[in-house]
């Protein structure tokens, strides 16, 4: 089940001379994909359309993922951003709904095999050795559901910040599967019974997964910078009805 794209989310957070953000809904595409030859709506072509002006992508969000999306508005931005991203000096920001209670932080330092997709890599080679990954976290809130699920009476959750540290593919949905809290709406690597009931609680279809924050040098001044995404409405859905508003405030705007 595909999650639905609300276009309405799409909006600029931020532009300069040289660098523009956006929030990008889930379900929407960063780029044009093999894998989803039907899709018609891209990031890179929206916001090029929105601001009447060329874009280079400087990282990618998973098409369920939502929140803050960079762009560099010239080849040289693009190569000096590129170069921070290499070198793991931008800080990232998540936040995530999980199954489960999760430690108040730690840190999740798993090597990750690179994945393929199965048309975009068909000729790629599969022998690499698996890739240092490690995610930071800290638990912002916990609450416990009424609702039976297999053999318990109640479900737990948490709202965890996640802060990944290398950029490896699926890198979060991976690592909290990993260490058992998956995060709630993943198809692929989540619970598919708590999906389904966050899905027929809240009566929508996401991955409770949204980029937050950015925090980088800025290209020309080198000054440190933060940009910051509001969560887009469905998330929030789910965050009113954890009762999480006061935990989630600083991601809470109006948009």
């Amino acid at each position: 089940m595909e999650t639905h794209c609300q276009l309405d989310q799409f909006k600029v957070l931020y532009q300069d001379d040289v660098l523009v953000a956006i929030h990008k809904p889930a379900g929407l595409l960063v780029h044009r994909s093999p894998i989803d030859r039907h899709e018609t709506q891209f990031a890179v072509q929206m916001t090029r359309d929105q601001i009447n002006q060329k874009v280079y992508p400087l990282h990618r969000l998973d098409k369920a993922t939502s929140g803050l999306l960079l762009f560099a508005l010239d080849p040289e931005t693009a190569r000096l951003m590129g170069k921070q991203f290499e070198t793991h000096s931008i800080q990232k920001n998540y936040l995530a709904i999980c199954r489960g209670w999760t430690p108040e932080y730690g840190e999740i330092n798993h090597a990750l095999k690179h994945k393929l997709d199965k048309l975009a890599d068909r000729h790629t080679q599969t022998n690499k050795p698996p890739q240092e990954a490690i995610t930071d976290f800290e638990r912002l809130a916990t609450t416990e559901v009424m609702q039976k699920i297999g053999k318990y009476e109640s479900q737990r959750y948490s709202l965890l910040n996640l802060m990944p540290k290398t950029g490896r593919k699926h890198q979060l949905r991976r690592h909290l599967n990993h260490i058992s809290y998956p995060i709630i709406g993943d198809v692929k690597y989540g619970d598919r019974h708590h999906n389904h009931f966050f899905n027929t609680w809240l009566k929508q279809h996401r991955l409770y997964l949204a980029a937050t924050g950015l925090t980088f040098n800025h290209p020309q001044t080198d000054q440190r910078i933060t940009l910051n995404a509001p969560l887009e409405a469905s998330y929030q859905i789910a965050i009113q009805n954890l009762s999480w508003e006061k935990e989630a405030a600083d991601y809470i705007h109006d948009s």
